[in-house]
């Protein structure tokens, strides 16, 4: 399968980290919960995890791609208070001030 749409993906976080198994056919997450979550892969989409924090998906289909990718990102998303979770690539996050920065 030649892979011609990428969506790169970051963990930011504690102890957040991802494993590709089964030959990118299920991606394994820690992301701080009491168990890990399982994601069983679609056909044309394959996962690839280039370091811990690192995960690729990459297919053939733009729309499916990305889908999953909102799919995965949609578990832990980004938190706009301490910039953990699970972001794009080149995803920027807005971080609110948090209670005691207001007060100022």
């Amino acid at each position: 399968m030649e892979a011609r749409y990428f969506k790169i993906l970051r963990l930011l976080g504690t102890g957040y980290k991802a494993r590709a198994e089964a030959e990118g056919r299920l991606l394994c997450l820690k992301l701080g919960y009491s168990h890990e979550v399982e994601l069983p892969v679609p056909p044309t989409v394959r996962v690839f995890c280039f370091k811990p924090d690192v995960i690729c998906c990459a297919g053939i289909d733009k729309a499916r791609t990305h889908q999953f990718a909102a799919a995965v990102r949609s578990i832990k998303p980004p938190d706009s208070y301490k910039e953990k979770g699970m972001r794009y690539k080149d995803e920027v996050i807005k971080l609110k001030p948090g209670k005691k920065d207001r007060l100022k």
